[in-house]
């Protein structure tokens, strides 16, 4: 496979009666695609929270790419290292246009440009092969669909590892079927 992108090394975090994770080693290269499996309470969600810099590790190193024990401390340092995560609980705006929706919240002042917006969002749209128009009310796609404009809002912020919470809970067979072919055009 390619090169590695993500290193993590011996992690720990606890919490007051209860050690979440312990020891946790992880390696991602460039094109994989990697499934956490577990009970609950096997800290699937803690780790991605550390990933993520929703918590804090304890103790542990995170490596990506060239860069030895970064800090992630909040979700915005893990985005600022090429880190994007979509969580089973789509956080977009339903009320907003898919393209608005895409682009909120972004530093690059696209969005005091209708045109161009919808122009750049219908791009992404079509080149991921997602079934909506950026001028489309988000509420009107389907659970589906928005959690591919999610992962299209991820993949153009240039993300390096993407994380997907439980993507597949809410869908059905052909809508999962839908999101694994995304995922694997993405590799």
């Amino acid at each position: 496979m390619g090169n590695e992108i993500l290193k993590l090394r011996n992690i720990h975090k606890s919490f007051p009666g209860v050690k979440a994770l312990q020891g946790v080693d992880f390696t991602l290269r460039e094109g994989e695609i990697h499934a956490l499996m577990g009970e609950n309470g096997a800290g699937k969600s803690t780790l991605i929270k550390v990933l993520t810099g929703v918590y804090s590790k304890d103790e542990g190193t995170i490596s990506m790419a060239d860069k030895d024990n970064i800090s992630i401390k909040s979700p915005q340092d893990a985005q600022n290292v090429g880190i994007s995560t979509v969580y089973q609980e789509i956080t977009l705006c339903p009320n907003l246009s898919v393209a608005e929706n895409m682009y909120i919240g972004r530093n690059n002042n696209i969005m005091q440009n209708w045109k161009k917006m919808n122009e750049g969002a219908d791009a992404i749209l079509q080149s991921l092969d997602i079934p909506a128009k950026a001028t489309q009310q988000l509420a009107s796609c389907s659970i589906a669909v928005q959690q591919m404009v999610a992962i299209a809002r991820a993949v153009d912020m240039k993300c390096r590892v993407l994380i997907l919470d439980e993507p597949t809970s809410s869908l059905d067979e052909q809508e999962v079927e839908k999101l694994f072919k995304l995922m694997r055009d993405l590799k």
